[in-house]
Parts: C-alpha cells; structure tokens; sequence
C-alpha cells in the first residue's frame, strides 16, 4: 500500500534558513499579528498529521470507486465526504482567508507548504478546497461588502464550498468567445443561462451549498474578452437570515470520466435563469477572475509538486526494499540472494533526479509565494509594485516547468518499480494518471509558455526580466570570495548570463518573424526554470555549507544540489540551440501535409 509522509524537514529548513520567512513575518504588522514561528511550526505539523493520516489512505480509494452522478447528483468517494469533514473542523479552508470574514490570514509562503501536504497526499480531495480558495480570493478582492459578509465566512468555515466556471464546449483559452448570458433583472441580481464544462467539484455532497463564480456576459456586452463580467451564483439561494432557501435553476448535467483525479468531480454545469449577483464592475470579470490566477497557478505548481514527492518516497522505498543483481563493485548484502536495487547506477540516476526535482521545485514555490506574499501585504507601495512584477513573470513558470518536472519525475519513479510500477495496487500508475492534468489545466504549459517570453517579457521589452536577473547578479556577487560555494555559483553565473542573452536573442528575432515567439515559448521557459533552480539550490547550498557536518540533512542538500548542477542544469545547454533553430523549420510544410 503507498503511504505518504509530509516533507516537514525540508519545508522548515526552506522556510527558516533559506528564505528567512519569520523575519519578513515579523517586520510586517498584519503577519506579525497572525504568524510567528511556533505557530507556524504546529501548523506544518498538524496538516502533515492530516495528510498522511486522513487524506491518503483515501487516495487509492478515490481512484478506484470515484465520484458518481445519479440524475443531477453528485456523490464523492468514500471516506471523502468525512475526510472533508475533518479537515473543515481544523479551520484548514480558512488558512489563507481574510480574518474579517473568519480567515486566519496565513502568509502564502505557510499556505503553500500546506497546500503541497494536501495535494500531495490526495490531489482529487485536494482540488475541493483549491477552488475554494481561489473562488474566495476574487469574491473577496472584487465582491460588494455586503456579498463578502453573506459568503465568505461559510466558505471559510468549509460549510459552502466553491467552484470556478470558465471554459465552454467550444472555448477553453478564448474565453471572449464565450456563450453564457447574464439578464440584468429588477431586483439587481442577473439571470444566467449557459452552459459550462470541466467545472471541478462543481457538484457533490461534502459541503451543503456551493459557490459558483461564472463568467457570462451581459446581452449589450462588447465582443471578446473585453465584454466578460463575473457572477456569483449559489447552489441553494441564501435568505436574508443567511439560511439555505430553495435550489437555484442550474444543475450538473453530467460529470467527465477521465485519466487521473478520478476521485474529483469534473462537471457540466447547465444555467437556466440561474439567479446571480454581480461581482466586481460590469465587463470587468476577466481582471476579477485573473486575481485568483496567479494564486491557483502557483497552486498547481505546488500540486505536482506534492504528487511527485509521493512517487518519490515510495519508489525509495521500493527500492531499498526490492532485490535484484549485485552491484557493480561486488555485493553489498552478501547475506541476501542479492542486493537492493538501489545499489545499481540507473536507479540512483532515476532517484536524485527525482529528489533533485522536487527539492528545486519546492524552493521555487516557496520563491514565488515569497513574492506573492510582499504584493499583498507589503506596506511599502515601491516593494509592492516590484513584487507584483515579479509574481507575473514568475507564475507561469510555476505553473508550468514544475509540472512538467512532475511527471518527468512520477514517470521515473514508475520506472523504479519496473512491472510492478505498471500495476495498480502499487499506486505508481496513478501517481502518472494524475499529475498529468496538472499541465493542461489552469492554462495550458504551452499557454504558459507564450505567456512568459510573450507578455511577461517580451512585451514590456524585458523590464521585469531584468529585475529578475539583477536579483540573482547581486546574489553571485555577494558570494564573491567564497571559495566554497564556487561549485555551485559559476554554473548559476553561466546560466543567467545564457539566459540573458537568450532572452535577447528571441525578442530580437520576434521583431521580424511573430511565429518566433511561439515558436520558442516551450524550450525558452525550460531555460528560465533550470536557470531559476539554479539560485535556488546555491542558495540552499549556502545554508547547508553553514552547517556542514552538524547532521545528515545538510550533507544531503549539498549532495542533491550537487546532482542537480552536474546533471540536471546542463539541459539548459541543448534546450538553448533548440530556441535558435528558429520558426522556420516549423512551417516548411503545409497544413495539409501533415
């Protein structure tokens, strides 16, 4: 049976040595006033409690029964409902919340630890109070007081849950093509009539109302994205006592049978004169529903993440477990009729790069939260608008290089488990199954990818690239001197200085050819990611070097760090001559010649 245990260890050491969160925490009055470390400390500890105790031995279970519609109705897998439960009572949904409405007002830093717990545990569990969370963050950044007093509380508390309705049958990225309709109505609610798919937990049975944010257009709405507006639109109406009254006009028409997080209801939602409020300004829905996507990308980031960490500790457990062959250099367990598989070469090779994938992955997260965290509560309007620079740039790599890292790495812990890794009682196949949407959903990797050199970079004629690399030259340069950390800093000094010129290089070349941006978009922001965990893992070597020969723990960091720069960077390399090839190539071909 696969088990999970929380990273603890490595989230604390990123937390409190790398990044130094507690003093950012405590140099801010309202993170001051909600997190310190202890706090912090036990609530690392009690989510991991959560999810290796609750939420996994649920996967599985997920995965094989999953949730199943019955004329309109949705019921989740077994043990979810319950689970869910639990985790609402611990004040889990409400972690990252506005504490006027009964959030606890977490920094996104803690928040994201968290959130890798609960994904990596059980993804499909997971994705309820995602959405949740997401729906929260636009319906507090953008509802009217009185929508935020009537809403929030419950759907921190977990009692209402939320969904997030977006795409159509014939939209997914053109969403200023969508088709669902908003009639203003007399008493300034709208009726909304549509119809929206792959709606994520849009119906179930673990909380008693649910929240739909639905993007829909009003009938003198300009075309295209620029006529889109957001609407709240509950399950069951609140009366004005905040009590349940009867069940709007909208229902799920039927709920996706799928290749992973089978345990999550993905749903047809159908609107027939559904009754909805406004959320934010007429027209305006696209700027609403965007706060919540830096937040919920990131999140994605962070749910391969979690579910990479869960095939990785398995498949070293299988590993040191499974017998097979000697080792090269002779036996090992002479005892044994012969060695575990972790002896061999290829697998250490398959091991560390998943190790070293995850642990980048992990401090990169935690970068980007960092950053997330000052452009929300930073009381300093320059620091603000510097961060908010950088959480554009950064979110879409996120999004995608980490999750294309994920399965990268589920795919090799499969591969540790030979045959068995193909079967399904040993969990790694689903592990694979699941992540794999973690790529198309919330925006395509190849949607990510334009958005990175296109609008993040390109468009600004690389302005917020240049904060980005000035950070990491200032960096190289406080390590000048330091002997030690050689090792790890001329590879990050070559790195960024191949990725400057890159950068340069394609916004050059769009000049005279469009198709170069697109052209481009995938390997370039694989460079920007190797790049990227690059700094991270120096400046985790830094603090490793600090305590070197104290503990196990630190001799780990540097040998991972060491890994990642021999083995892993150097792809940077090969992805560059790829973005040089250039557009042509891609269009020497007609359509109909493929």
């Amino acid at each position: 049976m696969p088990e999970y245990k929380a990273p603890l260890r490595d989230m604390r050491f990123l937390l409190n040595e790398v990044f130094d969160a507690p003093s950012m925490w405590a140099e801010n009055p309202r993170l001051a006033e909600a997190v310190d470390p202890d706090t912090a400390d036990a609530i690392l500890e009690e989510a991991g409690k959560i999810a290796s105790q609750v939420l996994a031995p649920l996967n599985r279970e997920g995965d094989e029964h999953s949730s199943k519609w019955n004329d309109g109705e949705v019921t989740a897998p077994p043990g979810f409902k319950e689970a869910y439960q639990t985790y609402c009572e611990g004040g889990w949904g409400g972690l990252g919340g506005n504490p006027e409405f009964g959030g606890m007002g977490m920094p996104k830093m803690l928040v994201g630890q968290v959130e890798e717990m609960v994904q990596g545990s059980n993804i499909s569990f997971g994705l309820a109070p995602m959405l949740t969370a997401g729906a929260c963050l636009s319906l507090n950044a953008h509802g009217s007081q009185e929508l935020k007093e009537k809403y929030l509380p419950n759907m921190y508390s977990g009692q209402w849950s939320g969904a997030m309705d977006l795409t159509e049958p014939h939209c997914g990225t053109d969403l200023g093509i969508i088709r669902t309709k908003a009639e203003p109505q007399a008493d300034g609610s709208y009726a909304i009539s549509g119809t929206k798919i792959f709606i994520t937990w849009g119906e179930h049975d673990m909380a008693e109302n649910i929240i739909h944010l639905v993007l829909a257009k009003l009938p003198d709405a300009p075309a295209g994205p620029k006529g889109i507006s957001l609407f709240l639109v509950p399950k069951y109406l609140v009366n004005e006592d905040g009590s349940l009254g009867e069940k709007n006009t909208m229902g799920c028409g039927s709920i996706e049978h799928k290749m992973g997080i089978k345990g999550s209801a993905t749903c047809v939602m159908n609107y027939d004169g559904a009754k909805g409020w406004l959320v934010g300004e007429v027209n305006k829905g696209l700027a609403a529903m965007f706060t919540m996507m830096n937040y919920e990308r990131v999140a994605v980031g962070i749910q391969g993440l979690g579910v990479a960490e869960n095939s990785y500790q398995n498949a070293v457990l299988y590993a040191n477990d499974r017998l097979q062959s000697r080792a090269p250099t002779g036996k090992q367990f002479p005892e044994k009729a012969a060695d575990p598989i972790i002896v061999h070469p290829d697998v250490r090779r398959m091991l560390m790069t998943m190790r070293a994938n995850t642990e980048g992955s992990r401090a990169f997260s935690t970068y980007a939260s960092r950053w997330l965290d000052l452009a929300k509560f930073s009381e300093d309007e320059d620091v603000r608008k510097n961060a908010e620079a950088m959480v554009a740039l950064l979110t879409p790599v996120v999004k995608s290089f980490l999750t294309d890292l994920a399965l990268e790495s589920a795919i090799e812990g499969q591969q540790v488990f030979g045959g068995h890794g193909f079967i399904r009682e040993w969990g790694q196949e689903q592990h694979v199954r699941d992540i794999r949407i973690t790529q198309i959903y919330e925006g395509t990797n190849g949607i990510q990818s334009l958005d990175l050199i296109g609008r993040k970079i390109a468009a600004n004629g690389g302005a917020s690239y240049r904060i980005f690399a000035e950070e990491i030259q200032q960096y190289i340069a406080s390590q000048e001197g330091n002997d030690k950390m050689a090792e790890f800093i001329n590879p990050l000094k070559a790195a960024i200085a191949n990725l400057t010129e890159l950068t340069e290089w394609v916004m050059d070349k769009a000049q005279n050819n469009p198709n170069e941006i697109g052209a481009s978009s995938v390997e370039y922001l694989k460079v920007f990611g190797y790049t990227s965990f690059a700094y991270m893992y120096a400046m985790k070597a830094e603090k490793a070097l600090e305590k070197e020969g104290s503990e196990p723990f630190y001799a780990n960091k540097l040998a991972t760090a060491r890994f990642f720069v021999k083995r892993l960077l150097p792809k940077y390399i090969s992805l560059t001559e790829a973005v040089k090839g250039g557009a042509d190539c891609l269009y020497e071909m007609a359509a109909d010649q493929f």
